[in-house]
């Protein structure tokens, strides 16, 4: 990755894991010292972020962690169903042996943070169904499952009630098994009623707001990318 595609996955990171809140504001020169990037290279990170809709853009304001509603939420994960079945559908068409063992390499990340962080597990949940439309291999697909995903994983992170992270394990051990049979049709079922109870995990009530500038928890995400230096 380039330098902003390095900010632009760190800074999705602490979205998803929750070190930056919803509203929190992203100043371009203050994140800028802290990659050790200018503020172009930091411009061009936040402007991918808010494609895939994790931070607003204001003219003349500056940058904030978007706040979903739960109403976006109920939209995004209804769209999110029928891309992701469509997801199923290609991938078991097409699955090889170093495809699947590629999900098994991310479930098994899964596992290991099953008693860490709970944000931790939302992101890794994420982009397990992110990977899915990666080993697709259609541009179409990977776009828009990046796109819906990581607006349901934000509103996860910001919504969802506490839960077992083991419920999200198994069922995700069971889609990669069906797949692994080659049934389309329960690989499908399983996927639909995995991303339903999902959605079932959200709260009725919003959280009150984040605190509106607090880069110091950017701290761990910021080593990482400048370690590749």
């Amino acid at each position: 990755m380039n330098r902003s595609e390095q900010i632009c996955s760190a800074l999705r990171s602490a979205i998803l894991e929750r070190a930056l809140m919803p509203g929190m504001k992203l100043p371009e020169d203050s994140l800028g010292e802290r990659f050790g990037a200018s503020r172009t290279i930091v411009r061009q990170a936040l402007e991918r972020l808010a494609a895939e809709g994790l931070v607003e853009l204001r003219r003349n304001r500056g940058a904030v962690v978007a706040t979903p509603s739960l109403e976006e939420a109920r939209d995004l994960f209804d769209l999110r169903s029928q891309i992701e079945d469509l997801v199923v559908s290609r991938l078991i068409a097409n699955l090889s042996e170093r495809k699947l063992e590629a999900l098994k390499a991310h479930l098994d990340k899964e596992i290991a943070a099953e008693n860490g962080p709970e944000p931790v597990s939302i992101r890794l949940a994420t982009e397990f169904h992110i990977l899915m439309a990666q080993l697709t291999e259609s541009p179409v697909l990977i776009r828009y499952v990046e796109d819906v995903g990581y607006r349901c994983g934000l509103t996860l992170a910001l919504y969802s009630r506490p839960h077992s992270t083991d419920c999200g394990i198994q069922e995700h051990r069971e889609i990669i098994e069906a797949l692994s049979r080659g049934d389309a049709t329960r690989a499908r079922e399983l996927m639909r009623h995995h991303l339903g109870a999902v959605a079932d995990r959200a709260l009725i009530k919003a959280e009150g707001e984040g605190q509106t500038f607090y880069l110091d928890a950017l701290e761990p995400y910021v080593r990482a990318v400048r370690g590749n230096d």
